[in-house]
Formats: structure tokens, sequence, C-alpha cells
């Protein structure tokens, strides 16, 4: 039996040593998913609709344990691991109102009746990001358990903890053993043979955009559901009638949450020429009070990257001599802390304004005019989120329609609500999370003509 070391990121401390599961265990457990989708898509709407309320119940019991889990295990600074514990319980709660309303339709044709169904697709196999494990892994799990499929959940290597922790509470509330099981293991194993495995239906993947779409191109040879929440290198658009003032004191937050190891984080703020100056005066003090240490710590605003391998990555992006406008602090010691970092790049095609970095780096470039301002922020293969600041309803509107993304906010860096559709445009993904569009993702349309004429 394998196993792995899973460390504290902000301590370098082992927590604990976690068995990996093989291929073989993997198989075995796709195989009582699917001996067990039988039974589960015959419980009766309501009573699976009160299993996911109990679920959820049980989940916000926990959510103290929870968050303590993710604080050591992620480096999430206590407040945000709280709401990412929270959000796991009301995205369960959200998915309960569904067993209750898939409806099918009446649709008038000749010679008979025709009606439809929402079927469950079978087993679903969710894989999850190690940079939000706890609230990604719901987003999967909840609308496919309300839908009557069966679940297999492969949580990252480095952040498996929440994970089997939900695994216990799902225990609890009554959700049979084998219509949620969480496999932690190598992508490589257990990722592999969900792709793999023809028992699998679908497969709901978090991740890079390399990694997507090689699950993509597995996927594609037995005709297997999708869906991928990818990569993002997300424009943070500030015009010149913008509140300057609250732009440039929330900037920081739309991009170093989480450390900037967030796909919706803003790592490109666009500022209209004529007020550029003045905004780099504000985003200074802001970026430079951003409260980064210790995560257990109530203050803390940033924590920790989530390992060595990642903080030497993000360092390669500034070498000596890269274009750094100003830093935040960070702390020294034990942990793999970077401090927040503003870059001014003079080329376009630099890598910090093209590549996904995922760490605590903001690339800051001027427009001139709106036509110039999606021109620059369309400049990417990616299009999942991004920002504007304007006072103008108008330009807010058309600046809207024109970026190429998912989610946008106007003057605000919100991102993700559980009510509303999440997903990308271009490579940042294919299909969506959340809101009511997440419940036709996993399930097929069964079309039936009863013939009343004979």
């Amino acid at each position: 039996m394998q196993t792995f070391d899973v460390l504290n990121p902000a301590t370098e401390e082992v927590l604990r040593p976690v068995e990996l599961t093989s291929a073989e265990e993997t198989d075995a457990a796709i195989a009582r998913a699917q001996a067990a989708l039988p039974a589960w898509r015959r419980v009766t709407p309501g009573d699976r609709a009160r299993l996911l309320r109990r679920f959820a119940d049980v989940v916000e019991a926990d959510v103290d344990t929870l968050a303590e889990l993710e604080v050591t295990n992620s480096g999430h600074p206590i407040g945000n691991a709280r709401w990412e514990a929270g959000n796991v319980a009301d995205v369960l709660r959200y998915y309960s109102a569904a067993p209750e309303r898939l409806t099918g339709k009446q649709i008038p044709v000749p010679g008979g009746v025709n009606i439809t169904f929402a079927e469950p697709l079978g087993v679903v196999g969710v894989i999850v990001p190690w940079n939000f494990p706890m609230p990604i892994a719901g987003w999967g799990f909840a609308p496919a358990l309300a839908t009557g499929n069966t679940v297999v959940l492969k949580p990252a290597e480095l952040t498996p903890l929440t994970a089997l922790r939900l695994a216990e509470l799902a225990r609890e509330a009554g959700i049979p053993e084998d219509v949620f099981q969480v496999l932690p293991g190598k992508g490589s194993v257990v990722g592999q043979r969900f792709v793999d495995h023809p028992a699998v239906r679908k497969v709901v993947f978090t991740g890079s955009t390399g990694v997507g779409k090689q699950i993509m191109a597995g996927c594609a040879a037995q005709v297997k559901r999708v869906t991928l929440e990818l990569g993002g290198k997300n424009a943070n658009l500030v015009f010149a009638d913008a509140d300057l003032e609250r732009a440039a004191a929330t900037a920081p937050y739309g991009v170093f949450d989480n450390a900037g190891q967030d796909c919706c984080a803003r790592s490109r703020i666009l500022v209209q020429a004529s007020v550029y100056d003045r905004f780099m005066e504000l985003l200074e003090p802001a970026v430079k009070g951003v409260v980064v240490g210790d995560p257990a710590a109530d203050a803390t605003e940033m924590g920790p990257l989530i390992s060595a391998a990642h903080r030497e990555k993000v360092a390669g992006y500034l070498p000596e001599g890269a274009p750094v406008a100003f830093r935040g602090s960070a702390p020294d010691g034990p942990g793999f802390w970077f401090p927040p970092t503003v870059v001014t790049p003079d080329s376009p095609t630099d890598p910090l304004v093209t590549e996904e970095i995922f760490g605590p780096v903001v690339a800051v470039t001027r427009f001139t005019d709106e036509a110039e301002a999606l021109a620059i922020a369309n400049d990417t293969p990616y299009g999942l989120s991004g920002s504007i600041w304007t006072s103008d309803l108008s330009r807010a509107l058309r600046v809207s329609r024109g970026v190429e993304a998912g989610n946008l906010s106007v003057n605000s860096h919100a991102a993700v609500r559980y009510w509303t559709p999440f997903g990308g445009f271009k490579q940042s993904g294919l299909g969506r999370e959340l809101g009511p569009d997440a419940v036709a993702a996993f399930t097929e349309t069964k079309n039936v003509f009863l013939n009343v004429d004979e």
C-alpha cells in the first residue's frame, strides 16, 4: 500500500500519511458505485431530498472541524476556510430541491402522447483540485447525487483531508457508502481510471487546461460526458470614470485571495491611461496592507502557497531584473510563503501577461479607450472571469457583452455564487457548474411516445 505524507504548507510539517488508492481499488470502487446505482435512482425524490438536507445539516454542524482541516492542509485563512465549509452545506441544500423538480415535458404530437424524462447518467467521477478542495468537491457531488447518480471522487493528492471528512459526514447523514466514495490517489492512476473505465459515464474535472485537454481527449474515446473548469488569465478593467479609490482598494483581493491560487484571479489589471498614475499611487498601500501570515489567525487575509515546488514555479516568473513595481510582505522561516507582487511589463507577450502564474502576482498595463481595453482583455486563450470598474451603466453593459469570459462582475470581484451558472469561454472550460444549469449537466433527456390510436 502506497502512502503520501500530507503537509501543512504554512509550517512544512507532516500532518499525516494518507493511503493512495490503486488502479485495482479504483476499479472495485467504480464497480460498487455501479452496483449501487439502481437502488439510489429508485429512492423517491422526497427521500433523496431529505438525505441531501441531512447531509447539509451534518456538514454545517462540522464547519469548525472542516475549516481547521483546510487551514492546516491547504493554508487557507480561517475566515476563508469557514466560508468554504459553509458553501458545501449551502450547495447541498440548494440541490436538495432538485430531486422533486426533475420535471419533463408533455409535447403535443399527432397520434399519441409524448413525454420526456430527466434520467441520471450513471457513475460520475469528480476530480478535485488542490486550490479549493471543499467547495469544488461540493459543486460536483451535490448536483450529481441530487439527480440520481452515484459518485466516485478523487481529491488532489496534496489536499485530501476535507474530502475524506466529507465522506464520513455523508455516512453519518445516511448516504449509502457506495453511493458516494472518496478515493485519494494520483491523477495518473485514479483519475485515469475515471477516464478509461466504461462504467463511469461522466467526468467532472477542475484543474489545468493542459490536463483538461488530456481528459477531454480520453473521454472522447467512449463519448463520455465531461464538465471542465480550467485555467484563466482574467482581466480587471478600470476605466477613468470609475471610483478609483474603491477600485484600487479592492483590486488586491481580486487577485491575492488564496495567494493567487485561483483560476478566477484577476491577474491582469488594465487601467485607462489618463488615471494610470493615480491608480498606481492608490494600489501600492492597498497591496502592502494585505495581511499575510498564520492562516489560523482571524486577521490573516492571505496564507502560503501550497508547496515548495509551486513556490519555485511562481518565483520562476520573477527573475532578477523583472519589472516589479512594488511588493507586499510575507513571513520569514518555514512555510511556502510568497509576497503579493505587482509587476508592470512593457510587452504584451511577456509571460507575466500571457501565462497563468497561479500565484500572488498581478500585471498592470495601460489602455487608451474602450476598444483597446476589450482587445487587450480578449487577447488570451482563456475566458473564465473578470471585473469591470466604471460609473457608466451603458459602458458596463457594452463591455460585459464584449469581454469573452463566462463570469463577470461590475464594480466588484464576485466570481462564484452557487445560485448562478459558473464556467468559462474558450480554453477556460466546457459546460457550466452551479445554479440551475448544473442539473441538466448530470441528466440525459429520454423521449417516450405513447401510441393512443390503437
